[in-house]
C-alpha cells in the first residue's frame, strides 16, 4: 500500500507538471493581445469553458466530496487562476459588446456552479454520493474539452495539412490524459478521473497519428477559407483542456 501511495503521488505530480504546461500554453497568445492592445479574432469561449471545468474539479477534489484528491484539487486551482488572468486580459482589450457577453457567460456559469454546490451539499450525504454527482459533471465537461479538437482533426484530414494542429500541443494532450488515467488506476481507484482522461489519451493518440500521416504538409491549407485565422486553443486538463 505504501508503494502504491508513493507511485500515485509521483504520477500525480508528473500530471500536475504537464497540466501546468497546458494551462501556460496560451500565454504567447495573450502576450500578443497585450502588445497589440486588441483581441482581434480570438474568442474567450475556450477559457470560459475551462473556468467552469476547473471550478468543478476543484470542488470534486475537496475532502468532503472525494477524499485523497489533493493533487487533482491543486492543479485545477492553479488552472482556475490562469484562466481568470486570461479572461481579465480579454476583458481589458475587448469591445464593449464583447465585455458584456463575457460577463453574461461568467454570470451564468457562476449561477450554475453555485446551484450544483448547494444541491450537492444540502441534499447529498456522504462522499460516495457526492463524488458520483460531481464526478459525472466533471467528466462531462472534461470530455467535451478533450474532444473539442475533433473539428481541427477534421480540417487536417480535409486539407491534408497539420498547420493548425501543433505537434507539441497534441503530444502534451496525450501525455496529460495518459498520466492522469494512470493516476486514477492506482489505489485508491478513481473512476471519474479515469473516464475522461482515458478518452483524452485516446484523443491525443489519434491527433498524433494524424500528425504522423500529414506532417509532410505544414503549409497553407487548401480549402476556401485558407485566409482565416485560428482561434486561441485552450486544453482541459483534467487538470485542465486539461483539468483532470
Amino acid at each position: 500500500m505504501v508503494c502504491a501511495a508513493v507511485a500515485r503521488t509521483i504520477v500525480g505530480v508528473l500530471g500536475n507538471v504537464i497540466s501546468f504546461g497546458l494551462f501556460l500554453s496560451p500565454a504567447p497568445t495573450f502576450y500578443g493581445i497585450i502588445k497589440k492592445k486588441d483581441v482581434e479574432e480570438f474568442k474567450p469561449h475556450p477559457y470560459l469553458a475551462t473556468v467552469l471545468n476547473c471550478a468543478f474539479w476543484v470542488f470534486y477534489g475537496l475532502p468532503f466530496i472525494h477524499p485523497n484528491s489533493t493533487l487533482v484539487l491543486s492543479i485545477n486551482a492553479v488552472g482556475l487562476g490562469f484562466e481568470f488572468v486570461y479572461l481579465t486580459i480579454f476583458y481589458i482589450y475587448s469591445s464593449n459588446k464583447g465585455r458584456k457577453k463575457m460577463l453574461i457567460f461568467l454570470l451564468v456559469e457562476g449561477i450554475f456552479f453555485a446551484a450544483i454546490v448547494l444541491i450537492t451539499m444540502l441534499t447529498l450525504h456522504g462522499t460516495r454520493k457526492r463524488s458520483l454527482v460531481v464526478g459525472i459533471i466533471c467528466d462531462i465537461f472534461n470530455i467535451m474539452m478533450y474532444v473539442s479538437p475533433l473539428t481541427i482533426m477534421a480540417k487536417v484530414i480535409k486539407t491534408k495539412s497539420v498547420k493548425f494542429m501543433p505537434f507539441w500541443l497534441s503530444l502534451a494532450n496525450f501525455l496529460n490524459g495518459l498520466c492522469w488515467a494512470t493516476y486514477a488506476l492506482i489505489h485508491p481507484f478513481d473512476i471519474y478521473v479515469l473516464i475522461s482522461n482515458g478518452i483524452g489519451a485516446v484523443s491525443g493518440l489519434v491527433q498524433l497519428a494524424l500528425y504522423a500521416c500529414y506532417c509532410g504538409n505544414k503549409g497553407q491549407d487548401n480549402d476556401d477559407d485558407g485566409d482565416s485565422k485560428p482561434n486561441g486553443v485552450e486544453l482541459s486538463t483534467s487538470k485542465g483542456r486539461e483539468a483532470v
